[in-house]
């Protein structure tokens, strides 16, 4: 099925190109030649068939860019994103962490770049990385609530896009642009380096060239490595070799990563659109953090099928990761007529990842490719009214091969027809968004996992309508109410198999109906003159909830979970707000802050699993025309709201510094960084971590980092 649906893909991604070429005469406004050292605002969101400020979007955003992503930036895209409002962190490990929204994770976050998803295997287990490099995003924005949906109905949780600039938006202004940034972090001997060349050959032909090398040591962590519960078990043990481990602190063993990718892109730009391509491949070899048994040992069973030596004991895996995808992109400006402009985005991509066994042996290997695109039509303003329309396809092949293998052969489709309609009143503005998809997921038979061939099919329904009202200048109050459906993943329904990264026998249900849920959330928003804040307050009713059940028995030495079926409740709120409370000279002094919190609750169980407790942050920055310094101290409550089998997250305080140097004035983007993060070396760990009880966040952390942009 992937190949005739990539030739046909292919054929209607290379229409618009034919299209660009016959409309470069054509009349329209300039759009993407204003030079490479501009950037667009961060309360703009750009993720959206057209953009928006913040203020009108009835849903929490954040972007994150310029010297606030330079703070921020990790090796990992869930570990830059951790400290955005209503963001935390699977944090499975300093090398595999993926963005937890409003309590969501998994299957239920789309992460994309550039509009178009990753292609991976992230969702599909906690110690799988996501291939995208967080080294070359200009800027990362998230969208949660209802504007997620424009980009899959799977995104119910929230969407994170990296935008890049792998194919140029831009013809640069001088004869070669370069970006590079290098960084070096202290808590695991990090070494990160990437940079980005644009050369114009002509006025309206740019190519594109960038390249990273990345490697780190095992993490230094704060505090020890076990949970006190953990600890206390391991100290009364009999053995010797478990009650050391009640006193391993630091080092975090087998967490150390080397990683190198490089990309081309090319494209063509002129005041009437736009055409590009480009090609990336990324190789990225680290080690998965070991789960230490406290358990008493029956040396009798070791080596036996499923036993210690079967890959559930102390062995240390290393995941090799290497991916190949090609992207394109294209944009033209119609005209005056009904549709504005056209955009289509289209991405392929061959991934696969071997777990390699401390012997060197190839336990498991997955093999993931996959197929999205996506058109978009830009209706041109009509008075009050604007709005977008489109469709999108999506293809995944995964096939699994190795002794933990948990989900056989599968395939799954996804076509999709969404719309987006805003009406400016100015006063008054409402918003409506639609979406229908069409979804089918196929497991081919397997002997190993007795399941014969199976095929689902689904029909998801999406929408939301909201409104918002202007209570004094700069200040507006909204309200959205949305229904969302999701078909269920492969993982969801066809699994039966021990899953290493969760450490637990999964078993699916290939019976699941759709994943509905029922939502409001009401927006109070404002800005003005060394002020602004934002508060975003949620509510889900959800039927159908997947979730993990653990059944008490065991398979293969490990705990069974069945996916189950239930209604759910979901609700919480995030907080941010910005003000200027003095000035000296040029020197600016601000105040910020932030928190969420959310609370799930599967109605007649309890606690939904690896929820983020509430969480508060507040900083103070002195930003001048040469130098910025910021202090700041973060909050996370103690999680004792939790479901079975969960254990109690202690509460812990971080505090971090940081001071940056513009050499060349406010406006260059060439930056020079130094920051120290989490400086009482506290320890800390996060709930929504499945391995939460054996590998800490990192201790203290002196980063520097250089940015250069000329």
């Amino acid at each position: 099925m992937f190949r005739p649906a990539l030739w046909l893909s292919t054929t209607a991604l290379a229409l618009p190109a034919a299209a660009f070429a016959q409309s470069t005469t054509a009349q329209g406004t300039a759009t993407t030649t204003d030079g490479y050292h501009s950037e667009a605002p961060p309360e703009i969101i750009i993720t959206a068939p057209y953009q928006r400020n913040q203020a009108d979007i009835l849903s929490g955003t954040s972007v994150l860019s310029g010297e606030n992503l330079t703070r921020e930036l990790r090796p990992t895209i869930g570990e830059t994103l951790a400290r955005q409002p209503g963001v935390s962190a699977t944090s499975f490990g300093p090398n595999a962490s993926r963005p937890v929204l409003r309590g969501l994770q998994g299957e239920r976050v789309r992460v994309l770049t550039d509009g178009i998803g990753s292609f991976d295997v992230s969702n599909t287990s906690v110690d799988h990385a996501v291939a995208i490099n967080p080294l070359t995003a200009d800027r990362i924005e998230v969208l949660r609530g209802p504007s997620a949906l424009l980009f899959g109905s799977s995104a119910i949780g929230g969407v994170v896009n990296v935008i890049d600039s792998r194919i140029p938006r831009r013809v640069p202004d001088e004869p070669i642009h370069v970006d590079a940034i290098a960084t070096y972090g202290s808590a695991a001997n990090e070494r990160n380096a990437s940079a980005a060349v644009d050369v114009p050959v002509t006025d309206k032909v740019v190519f594109h060239l960038d390249g990273t090398y990345g490697k780190t040591d095992d993490l230094r962590t704060g505090g020890y490595l076990l949970s006190r519960p953990l600890r206390a078990q391991a100290a009364a043990s009999d053995e010797a070799e478990v009650r050391e481990l009640a006193d391993l602190r630091g080092r975090l063993p087998n967490s150390q990563s080397r990683m190198w990718e490089v990309a081309g892109g090319a494209a063509i730009v002129t005041d009437t659109g736009n055409l590009g391509f480009s090609v990336s491949h990324l190789d990225n070899r680290y080690g998965v953090p070991e789960r230490f048994d406290v358990a008493e040992h029956d040396h009798d069973h070791e080596g036996e099928e499923g036993g210690e030596e079967e890959g559930h004991g102390h062995e240390q895996v290393t995941l090799h990761v290497r991916q190949t995808r090609a992207d394109m992109r294209a944009e033209v400006n119609t005209g005056d007529g009904f549709i504005e402009k056209l955009r289509v985005r289209g991405g392929i991509a061959d991934y696969r990842h071997d777990e390699i066994e401390d012997t060197g042996e190839i336990g498991t290997s997955f093999y993931n490719r996959g197929l999205e695109a996506r058109v978009e039509a830009v209706q041109a303003a009509r008075g009050a009214w604007r709005g977008a329309f489109g469709g999108q396809m999506y293809i995944r092949d995964l096939n699994i091969i190795g002794e933990e293998k948990f989900i056989p052969k599968s395939e799954t489709q996804q076509f999709g027809l969404f719309t987006l309609q805003s009406f400016d009143l100015g006063g008054f503005r409402a918003e409506a968004g639609g979406r229908y998809e069409y979804s089918i997921a196929r497991a081919a038979a397997d002997i190993d996992l007795g399941n014969d061939n199976i095929r689902r099919r689904f029909n998801s329904f999406s929408g939301s309508l909201g409104a918002s009202v202007g209570l004094a200048d700069n200040v507006r109050f909204g309200l959205n109410a949305s229904h969302t459906e999701r078909a269920p993943s492969a993982e969801e329904l066809f699994a039966n198999g021990p899953h290493a990264g969760t450490q637990a026998f999964e078993i699916g249900n290939p019976g699941f109906a759709k994943e509905i849920s029922d939502g409001l959330e009401a927006t109070l928003k404002g800005s003005g003159d060394g002020y602004s804040f934002g508060l975003s307050a949620y509510h889900n009713w959800f039927r159908n909830f997947i979730y993990e059940n653990p059944t008490g028995e065991e398979e293969d030495h490990l705990p069974v979970f069945q996916y189950s079926q239930a209604d759910a409740r979901l609700w919480g709120f995030e907080a941010e707000a910005s003000a200027r409370v003095a000035t000296f000279g040029e020197t600016a002094i601000n105040l910020d802050g932030l928190a969420d919190y959310t609370r799930a609750t599967i109605v007649d169980r309890g606690p939904a699993p690896r929820i983020p407790p509430l969480r508060v942050l507040g900083g103070v920055e002195a930003q001048g025309r040469l130098v910025q310094v910021r202090g700041e101290v973060e909050h996370v409550t103690a999680q004792d709201r939790v479901a079975e089998l969960e254990t109690v997250t202690p509460a812990y305080t971080m505090v971090n510094a940081s001071v940056s140097l513009r050499p060349f004035g406010r406006d260059s983007k060439t930056t020079l960084m130094v920051s120290a993060n989490n400086i009482f070396d506290v320890e800390a760990r996060r709930h929504a971590s499945f391995l939460k009880d054996f590998a800490p966040l990192a201790g203290r952390d002196i980063r520097v980092t250089a940015r250069l942009a000329l």
